[in-house]
């Protein structure tokens, strides 16, 4: 499933939405206030280039992870 990118019309907030069908992504509503005229968001990554110098990657808070970063625990 898909995690997309919002902003809300009416306050402003900005957040992330799980969404699991095309249908679901009509009835979005804002966490902030609760109102549903957001507008989809652009996603942003953020690209390596082979050979550049490495980022320090983020640690897991629980040290339990394979992969750091990937746990959604950082």
């Amino acid at each position: 499933m898909p995690i997309f990118e919002y902003q809300c019309d009416d306050c402003g907030s900005q957040f992330e939405k799980l969404v699991g069908r095309a249908s679901q992504r009509l009835d979005v509503a804002c966490p902030a206030c609760g109102e549903n005229h957001v507008t989809q968001q652009y996603s942003t990554f953020a690209p390596r280039a082979n050979g550049g110098a490495k980022e320090a990657q983020p640690t897991c808070a629980s040290g339990m992870c394979a992969t750091p970063g990937l746990c959604g625990r950082n």
